[in-house]
């Protein structure tokens, strides 16, 4: 006896919603990412206007003096949503508890030169408090920001700097034996340490401009390409010699985290700054008066942390902030 199986193929009448077809074309099917995202800015029907700012909207163009004819033109080249991201996050959160669980079991740091040890505990532990400035930045370019493509992403940017706090957190323990009176001296130092007041006054004035990409330029962009490198790449490459396996592996998260995170800031700026010559001339503006006091903030750490190699990293790391502002066509830093 033999059974025949036909099948028939239906095509089906709708490929995706209309709104979705309004941008991409008719008879166009939409990625998951773009149904995602797309068009669901609020614009209409707000039930108030907010009381500290009744001159504006809830949602409203006008708090970022950028003008774009499409907000929702700020995507993100990763295409994340909340399943993807969920999924790439947790695969990386099981990657970094193998770590930790190794740097712990073999007492890693044990192995770590005493004096970048204390370099460490001076340099790397008050960072915790920069990262709760980066969440506290990005859930407000998530709330106050426009189209939902950038607040979408914002939000995930801000969930992922509360995720590098707690490493943080985890790496001090691990220095100190499980000890938690690290944190403790890590928030001394960044109340009272000199070292630290340059760039504690950036962060703090950082939380109260009220232009969020203003805001994004300022933290995403300008800052993080000056602190992250600093903090996980040459600090991770000078400890390379002095032991510093631990330190490798306590922080191997920030820097894939860093490289994706910078393809989407990379992309909503070029985005803005190619839309026109007075978003341009405003984005160079805003690189132009804020280069100064990230300069300012960072240039005590790297002094503390490199001594007479501290001119000649901070160069490298301007040239690499000049080669990518070349590529979202902004002016340079001196």
């Amino acid at each position: 006896m033999s059974i025949d199986i036909k099948t028939a193929h239906i095509e089906p009448q709708r490929l995706t919603f209309d709104h979705l077809e309004a941008r991409i074309g008719k008879g166009k099917a939409a990625t998951r990412y773009q149904e995602a995202v797309h068009d669901f800015q609020m614009t209409t029907n707000f039930h108030y206007r907010p009381t500290w700012e009744p001159e504006l909207e809830l949602f409203d163009v006008r708090r970022t003096a950028i003008r774009l004819e499409d907000f929702d033109a700020l995507t993100d080249p990763r295409q994340y949503y909340y399943g993807p991201y969920t999924i790439q996050r947790a695969r990386q959160q099981d990657h970094a508890d193998s770590n930790f669980a190794l740097i712990e079991k073999r007492n890693l740091f044990d192995a770590l030169d005493p004096v970048w040890a204390a370099r460490l505990r001076r340099l790397v532990v008050p960072l915790r408090h920069v990262e709760w400035g980066a969440n506290t930045n990005n859930t407000y370019l998530s709330g106050y920001g426009y189209g939902a493509p950038f607040t979408s992403a914002a939000l995930m940017q801000a969930m992922d700097r509360l995720g590098i706090a707690q490493y943080l957190t985890r790496l001090a323990l691990a220095l100190n034996g499980q000890r938690p009176e690290i944190l403790d001296e890590g928030k001394a130092l960044w109340l009272d340490d000199p070292l630290w007041q340059p760039l504690r006054r950036l962060v703090e004035d950082s939380m109260v401009q009220k232009d969020w990409f203003e805001l994004h330029v300022l933290q995403n962009l300008l800052l993080d390409s000056q602190l992250v490198p600093f903090a996980y790449v040459q600090l991770d490459e000078a400890m390379a010699a002095q032991g510093g396996l631990a330190y490798t592996l306590a922080t191997e998260f920030m820097r894939e985290w860093f490289g994706e995170a910078s393809r989407w800031v990379d992309a909503t700026v070029k985005t803005a700054a190619s839309a026109s010559a007075e978003n341009t001339a405003l984005l160079n503006q805003w690189v132009a008066q804020w280069w100064p006091r990230v300069a300012e903030a960072v240039a005590p750490l790297l002094a503390a942390a490199f001594e007479d190699r501290a001119e000649a990293v901070a160069a490298a790391q301007r040239g690499a902030l000049n080669l990518r502002l070349g590529k979202l066509g902004l002016a340079g830093v001196a």
